[in-house]
């Protein structure tokens, strides 16, 4: 093998003006070893890339070595049992995060995208869910799937646990809430704080599980003997780990911000207080972000959407923005939210209130009469709503015409009526370019006293809700097309085209049922808009719908840009939420550089940051949505409890190896019919053609298939709801 010779006099670090911004003695980047690395093709010893990089002082070798463990720990750079310093994906491992399985096995989900790596039993003996952890290829399993062996642990994403405490003599065990961690954690006698048997607990982890040994830890805190209201979401909070309290640094941090916009925070902006901006949001909003404008220009028209300027205040390094980026995200629990800013920036300084001052981001487009953004650019403002509406207020004038609330807000109504045009145009785009628009059903959960539920309802979508829906992905794109043109390290959202695997058992599914997806081995997205078309008025759309939606990549944050699957574009990037957000916040902060005129070498993050923040906030997505539906869950069961021995009708929503998943009509409830339930017979399950068949009678039942059953028990703690047929 030959390779090239490093040469330390031609080596030039392209990003040394954005280090001296952020370090008094500035350290080579991490973009700079990584080209050292890629370029010395072999893994080299500390020793070797200190001289490479003619780093020579003892304290800017400390300095670089503290870099390069902090690469280890990103999951850029391995070091070998040589103490070689190497790429690792020169190196053929894989790295992602862990997703644990109840029977004890589990998944590496890469963070490059592909399939993910089986991970045995025995593998997962020294890991947790979530955890993240680099990975070789070990072989093929007997079904055929690559299996991982690890490497190295990067990131334990597991501290404190949520779970039923237990005694068996005197050794205490924590069974967690969170079924996907599959071992118990150990509670040596001393650790116990008084906890008795059966009660719920939180444990800290002191010892992480390794192959040898379980996990074990101490116990902070007593929850209770039963779940009392609202202790669901506490429950789901700590098993979770979601942050929810602030520190005494962020709250001084807090207390240094204005109440209101002062006046010179104004100044050097374009003031388009004028405008009749409108907010339009639900009616339970508190943090409004985003406020609209529209008029006709020429046969087009100019599009104003206007974002909170959170990147005013909340600068990097600083506790604020610390604690803003370990959440990642707000968090919506029923009638509960866990935001990623303090309220008094997230419901008062940022939130773009009607009636007062507020210093935005502004995103101003030219449009066609096709629905096409000719130009589009990028100011800071300072902006005054005109009015706090809904989308129930915008829906009644617009589609209704509800002559009192159209009186009431006369001076907004031609502007909402042009909002409306273009949205129609929007639509039009939308359809042409074959974005793919599911037919699914949201839940709200509605509460009667002592927080029980009353009723679950379904939320119904008018055209003002998607009316704000195009102008936001409209400005998304914006933003996407004007960083990628100005080549800024950024995040996009990315949504990857389905894999390859799902995409063969897609089309033998179809096959089935004598249906073709067009696009070959590589559909677009308007083959998959052009099917659902076809089959809208079949008694089966719901089943072919379904199964569509489940070939389905997941969306990611990243800093490469692979386009948008689901709504068929090129670049997109997310702009509209930097309270809720912190890829937003990103986004905001990257404009705001370009604005000011300066480097794109000056910026203070680079790909590396980039891709370390998104494979972090494509978690704490994740984590968000793994939260709420375990809270959600758990009201469900408790909803259920006192309707076992009743009959329902539902739907076939989930078919597995192990039983069929039911949703019920109307309460929106899910439970399962085990395999054993399903009689006289021994019952096979077709994954490709999504049902379970009956050896003996061919009895068959199918995802989307009409079912009546009964419930038979409900088990709180496992948030489980078993059925059998009623019939």
């Amino acid at each position: 093998m030959t390779r090239k010779k490093t040469s330390k006099k031609s080596r030039k670090d392209p990003f040394a003006e954005r280090e001296a911004q952020k370090y008094e003695r500035p350290v080579p980047s991490r973009e700079m070893i990584m080209d050292l690395l890629t370029e010395h093709g072999e893994p080299m010893p500390f020793r070797k890339i200190a001289k490479a990089l003619d780093v020579d002082d003892e304290i800017d070798q400390d300095s670089l070595h503290r870099r390069l463990r902090a690469m280890e720990r990103d999951g850029q750079i391995m070091r070998n049992r040589r103490e070689g310093f190497g790429l690792i994906q020169k190196m053929d491992l894989v790295k992602g995060r862990v997703i644990g399985h109840p029977d004890g096995f589990g998944f590496l989900r890469p963070e490059e995208g592909g399939d993910d790596l089986f991970m045995s039993a025995r593998q997962m003996r020294s890991l947790l869910h979530d955890d993240r952890i680099v990975a070789r290829v070990s072989g093929i399993d007997r079904k055929g799937r690559r299996e991982g062996a690890v490497v190295n642990v990067l990131e334990r994403a597991n501290h404190n646990v949520v779970g039923r405490f237990f005694k068996e003599g005197e050794v205490g065990f924590v069974v967690p809430s969170n079924k996907r961690i599959n071992q118990d954690i150990i509670v040596p006698t001393e650790q116990q704080a008084g906890a008795k048997d059966g009660q719920i607990v939180e444990v800290h982890i002191d010892a992480q599980p390794t192959f040898r040994s379980q996990p074990s830890g101490h116990i902070t805190e007593i929850l209770g003997d039963h779940m009392a209201p609202g202790m669901e979401i506490d429950i789901a909070i700590r098993s979770y780990e979601l942050p929810q309290e602030w520190s005494e640094e962020v709250k001084q941090d807090i207390k240094k911000l204005p109440s209101e916009v002062l006046e010179k925070d104004k100044k050097g902006r374009e003031d388009i207080r004028n405008l009749p901006l409108v907010t339009i949001d639900g009616e339970d909003a508190r943090d409004f972000d985003d406020a609209v404008y529209c008029e006709k220009q020429g046969k087009g028209w100019r599009l104003l959407v206007a974002i909170a300027d959170v990147s005013h205040y909340v600068k990097p390094d600083t506790p604020l923005d610390a604690a803003a980026v370990e959440r990642g995200t707000s968090v919506y629990f029923p009638e509960r939210v866990i935001p990623m800013l303090p309220e008094e920036l997230s419901n008062g300084l940022c939130s773009l209130k009607p009636k007062v001052d507020r210093l935005c981001m502004v995103c101003e487009m030219s449009i066609d009469q096709f629905g096409k953004v000719k130009r589009h650019r990028f100011f800071e403002g300072v902006m005054h709503s005109h009015a706090r509406l809904t989308y129930n207020e915008v829906g009644a004038m617009l589609q209704d015409d509800d002559k009192a609330l159209r009186n009431k807000y006369q001076e907004l109504v031609p502007h909402l009526e042009e909002l409306y045009a273009l949205y129609k145009v929007f639509r039009d785009q939308r359809t042409q370019r074959g974005s793919i628009d599911f037919e699914t059903t949201e839940t709200r959960i509605v509460f009667g006293k002592d927080r029980k539920i009353e009723k679950i309802v379904p939320t119904e979508r008018n055209d003002a809700h998607k009316l704000i829906e195009e102008c936001m992905i409209a400005a998304n794109v914006a933003a996407a097309e004007y960083l990628l043109d100005n080549e800024i390290a950024t995040l996009y959202r990315v949504h990857e085209t389905p894999p390859t695997e799902k995409l063969s058992d897609l089309r033998e599914f179809l096959s089935e049922l004598g249906l073709r997806m067009e696009g070959s081995e590589e559909p677009e997205p308007k083959h998959y808009s052009a099917l659902l078309d076809s089959i809208r008025e079949r008694p089966d759309f719901h089943l072919i719908q379904t199964v569509l939606l489940r070939s389905m990549s997941q969306a990611v944050y990243q800093p490469e840009n692979t386009g948008h699957f689901g709504l068929a574009l090129e670049a997109y990037a997310h702009f509209t939420s930097p309270i809720r957000r912190y890829p937003d916040l990103l986004v905001h902060r990257a404009i705001r550089h370009l604005l000011a005129k300066k480097s794109v070498a000056s910026f203070r993050y680079g790909k590396a940051d980039m891709e370390s923040f998104g494979e972090h906030c494509s978690m704490t997505s994740r984590r968000a949505d793994e939260a709420t539906y375990d809270a959600i869950a758990w009201l469900k069961c408790e909803y259920m409890m006192d309707k076992i021995g009743d009959v329902f009708e539902g739907t076939i929503s989930a078919v597995t190896s192990f039983g069929l998943f039911i949703e019920l009509d109307e309460i929106y409830v899910e439970g399962l019919i085990h395999v054993t339930g399903l009689k006289n017979d021994y019952y096979h399950f077709d994954p490709v053609k999504h049902r379970l068949t009956g050896e003996r009678m061919g009895k068959s039942y199918r995802l989307a298939d009409r079912i009546k059953v009964k419930v038979m028990r409900v088990d709180l703690d496992e948030r489980k709801i078993d059925f059998e047929l009623a019939d």
